[in-house]
């Protein structure tokens, strides 16, 4: 008998089994899903949340990029999926996942060549070598020098100029998007942004005919609350060109144009010293970089009287992706920076500022990203004309999985008041809030 070098081709019964046997030392153990292989062979148990492998793609994604990054990749393009079934949706599966990961201490594994071998072997049986596919056409292209005015620009309207009625669809009327202040479960998304508005101008100490400064004003829910029922006089910067459009327009409608001025303006180039009697900045540090992130405060610091009040709300984390992680920094908020909240505090010390009160708020985001999640299902059609099948799939990946890291503690939000010193401030003694 001749010997020949060929491997038998593989049978349909068999093409799911042998991509098991193959990730076995990178899972370090059996699967832990129910795999659906695209011609329909299958692997796993049968009480597991499904995921269905569409095309050779979705391996090819994960051999060129492996981990978090090609498994989202395949997931917004449709090459990999996670249908619901009875039990499972995206949330359980992606928790499911996490917690098998977490048991079986996947991060920092090292693989044997041996193992490298067999998993190249698998991928040939598998006929997925090849070229890398094409990168998902919502995948963020910004460049550049880090952090640079322009860079920022882009890395901003990547995420924000989507369309003004894209986010109106998800976000409650006033167009916040940032963590709501939730008195319970029950608590509406509009009543608890109306409610984490009140708190923000309460704790700057608005009153009638005071000037605000708006760091990162979004759509103007913010500039337009402390306005329309503080009696603020109010300047926003945004530098997302259709959020401004945005708030002109209910500037204008709410006849608000005498209180409430908004430029497209980059933070770095605000003017002011010692003008404003409070400036609020929410969820908008996080963007500005770590080795901005001095810059930024400087900016707070000096744009506000002497006794002044200055609230950041702002989103924390530790570990070792302070972007959010590879899918965060690919297709949401590229160049994002988040870091442990005592490090944002100490930055706010170091840069002139007394900080007075860090109210934790993670719980409620949790409630925040639901209401979120909930507007989103309901108009995936509409959303689906707007933007895309694909960009849909990003964010409801987006959503459920930060939803997810708020639940569990790999991401915090946090509310840190702080007062310029040089003059008495006029905070109470005693908190009501």
């Amino acid at each position: 008998m001749t010997a020949t070098s060929e491997r038998p081709a593989l049978t349909t019964a068999g093409v799911a089994q042998r991509l098991a046997e193959a990730a076995r030392p990178f899972i370090c153990g059996d699967l832990p899903v129910r795999l659906q292989l695209w011609d329909g062979s299958v692997a796993g148990p049968e009480d597991a949340p499904l995921v269905v492998l569409r095309s050779p793609d979705a391996l090819r994604r994960l051999l060129w990029h492996p981990g978090e990054l090609g498994a989202a990749q395949a997931y917004v393009t449709g090459d990999l999926d996670v249908p619901e079934q009875e039990g499972w949706d995206l949330d359980s599966a992606l928790t499911h996942a996490f917690a098998v990961g977490q048991a079986r201490g996947l991060e920092g594994v090292r693989r044997s060549p041996a193992a490298l071998v067999n998993a190249l072997r698998a991928a040939a049986d598998l006929g997925v070598l090849g070229l890398p596919p094409k990168l998902p056409a919502s995948q963020a292209r910004v460049k550049g020098r880090l952090h640079s005015a322009i860079r920022d620009r882009r890395a901003i309207s990547h995420h924000y100029d989507l369309s003004n009625e894209f986010y109106a669809a998800i976000l409650d009327p006033s167009m916040a998007y940032s963590c709501g202040y939730h008195e319970n479960a029950l608590t509406s998304l509009e009543d608890a942004q109306r409610a984490k508005l009140d708190l923000v101008c309460t704790k700057l100490g608005l009153e009638p005919g005071m000037r605000m400064l708006d760091v990162g004003c979004g759509w103007g829910s913010l500039s337009l609350h402390a306005a329309e029922h503080f009696g603020a006089n109010v300047v926003g910067v945004t530098i997302a060109a259709e959020q401004k459009k945005f708030i002109d327009a209910r500037v204008a409608e709410r006849g608000l144009g005498d209180r409430v001025e908004i430029r497209l303006q980059d933070y770095r180039e605000v003017p002011e010293r010692g003008h404003f009697d409070a400036v609020g900045s929410l969820e908008m540090g996080e963007h500005v970089g770590e080795a901005n992130y001095p810059t930024y405060v400087k900016v707070l610091q000096r744009a506000v009287r002497p006794g002044g009040r200055v609230l950041v709300q702002q989103m924390s984390r530790t570990g070792r992706h302070p972007g959010g992680g590879p899918f965060i920094e690919s297709f949401i908020a590229p160049d994002m920076h988040m870091r442990p909240v005592g490090e944002t505090v100490a930055h706010l010390e170091r840069g002139g500022l007394e900080v007075r009160d860090v109210h934790a708020l993670r719980e409620h985001y949790v409630l925040t990203v639901a209401g979120w999640l909930e507007r989103f299902e309901a108009n995936v059609p509409r959303l689906t004309e707007l933007v895309g099948e694909e960009v849909v799939r990003v964010w409801r990946l987006y959503l459920v999985g930060g939803s997810m890291a708020f639940r569990d503690g790999r991401m915090g939000v946090d509310q840190i008041l702080a007062v310029r010193p040089g003059a008495a401030h006029s905070l109470p003694a005693q908190r009501h809030w």
